[in-house]
């Protein structure tokens, strides 16, 4: 069965030594006449600073590989998850470093004034301009400060992070395999690996699962059925960043809650992205990437590993949009397939 959902892909890939993710952009380009470009990547780190609130927003180097046409292929990025397979002790190499700070709002305008590929010596002098500073070095970190306050911080990215290469896909629409073996295929002549945390992750369009009732079976779905969803899928154990759903949630969904009502749960929760289904950008009046994500599929080199688990997360939602509850269990040991066998007008229930 082939895949029939408009679907963006997340694969978390490792560079062999002494390569990195710039590699495989470059090579993907090549492959599709097409051009690798230096950009940005926003994400967020521990930070050992108690004013910060435990963590610090980052921007890394990333590259955005676009297909002769124009049309956006796949971006390559870092992942702060991948880790044991670095060197730990490795100094950073020649232009890779990563730019921090405490405020989103700071976060943003960073990406836009700062260039992604300028060295670290000068990549927050146009920051500091529009502060009316000059960076100063601490070290090895570069940093601006105003009135006594932290703005930024300037850092070389060491123990070997440019290897970690998550691809993130354009949304695909058809032909899910083929188009992911374009890629993988190429990763795999490089010899990219899997990395001993890796996951894949599955955004799918999050308009139809906006509507109570089907939000609330993919509650269901992934909190009733959840460690039968891990081993059917085979959840990397080392995985990380995956959390069960609150229960403020799971409590709110043994009835017909509303909207609203799941909505307030959430919240009360403090709901986040890092659970094994992401359904933070469902719940938002102003999503910023109005998806479903599926946080649960093992690492893989390969697209048809990659595509059978995910023709079995397709059908399953596809039965979350069905009216009737999602039921628990009636044991440990049923498989969460059985869903499958209920008919739209509940004759399985």
């Amino acid at each position: 069965m082939a895949l029939r959902r408009r679907i963006g892909f997340e694969i978390e890939l490792l560079a062999p030594r002494g390569s990195d993710r710039r590699a495989l952009a470059e090579r993907l380009a090549k492959a599709c006449g097409g051009e690798a470009a230096p950009v940005w990547h926003s994400d967020s780190e521990p930070a050992p600073v108690p004013h910060l609130g435990g963590r610090f927003l980052t921007l890394t180097l990333g590259y955005e590989v676009r297909e002769a046409g124009g049309e956006l292929l796949c971006t390559l990025v870092d992942d702060i998850t991948i880790s044991a397979q670095l060197d730990a002790t490795a100094p950073a190499s020649p232009g890779w470093h990563r730019l921090l700070t405490d405020e989103p709002r700071l976060l943003r305008l960073m990406a836009q004034v700062c260039a992604p590929t300028a060295p670290l010596e000068t990549v927050l002098d146009r920051l500091g301009e529009l502060w009316g500073e000059v960076p100063e070095r601490i070290g090895a970190v570069w940093r601006v400060e105003s009135q006594g306050a932290t703005i930024a911080l300037a850092a070389p990215a060491g123990s070997e992070r440019e290897r970690v290469c998550e691809i993130v896909t354009a949304p695909i629409s058809a032909d899910h395999a083929a188009a992911l073996e374009r890629l993988l295929a190429v990763a795999r002549d490089l010899e990219f690996t899997v990395p001993a945390e890796a996951a894949v992750h599955l955004h799918f369009d999050g308009a139809p699962f906006r509507e109570p009732g089907a939000l609330a079976n993919v509650v269901r779905l992934f909190g009733y059925w959840r460690e039968q969803l891990r081993t059917t899928l085979a959840t990397n154990p080392r995985c990380q960043r995956l959390a069960p759903l609150p229960d403020e949630l799971m409590q709110v969904v043994d009835g017909r809650p509303t909207y609203d009502e799941l909505r307030e749960a959430a919240r009360r929760g403090e709901l986040s992205k890092f659970f094994d289904v992401n359904l933070t950008q469902l719940l938002r009046d102003h999503p910023i990437r109005d998806t479903l994500e599926v946080r649960i599929l093992p690492g893989a080199l390969h697209a048809d590993d990659v595509v059978a688990g995910a023709e079995l997360v397709e059908r399953l939602l596809d039965r979350c949009l069905d009216p009737h509850p999602i039921p628990r269990p009636a044991s440990p040991a049923q498989p969460v397939e059985s869903l499958l066998g209920e008919s739209a007008d509940g004759d399985g229930e």
